[in-house]
């Protein structure tokens, strides 16, 4: 039986992760952990970033944006500062451990990525992201419908 487009996607992303889980262990860290040290590191230098943009960015609920960001502070690779504008509010900001992780984590997202995308050309893979940002936008508006009766 041939696999849906959701079947496949889900296997890419299984295999992606697992990979990513893998090469990283050794710096004690995971793969989604890698991705949200390097999405604060590359953001933080435009503005802050909060919790939500994490959650917004990833596609989260709070509870496991929370769960992480936690994961992150107890090894020491975030802190969270309060904002003067709004007491409520903390910003994520990378210590100097996120500083010394990151050529290893960026080194370790190109590897996986050329493993990914091997034998297939420039056009194929622009192809492929315009294709799996389109799904994400068709999954994004169908939230928004009310499920079907039975």
């Amino acid at each position: 039986m041939e696999k849906d487009c959701g079947a496949l996607v889900n296997l890419v992303s299984r295999k992606v992760k697992r990979r990513l889980n893998v090469t990283l262990q050794g710096l004690g860290i995971t793969a989604i952990q890698s991705r949200v040290i390097y999405y604060i590191l590359v953001h933080c230098q435009q503005g802050p970033v909060f919790q939500r943009d994490i959650e917004q960015v990833f596609g989260m609920s709070r509870s496991t944006a929370t769960g992480i960001l936690q994961q992150l502070e107890k090894k020491d690779i975030i802190r969270r500062e309060s904002v003067s504008t709004d007491a409520r509010l903390k910003s994520l900001v990378p210590t100097e451990r996120a500083a010394e992780l990151d050529a290893q984590v960026r080194a370790c997202l190109r590897q996986t990525d050329a493993v990914l995308t091997r034998g297939l050309s420039e056009g194929q893979v622009q192809l492929f992201k315009e294709i799996a940002a389109a799904m994400a936008q068709n999954l994004e508006q169908a939230e928004d419908v009310p499920p079907a009766e039975p």
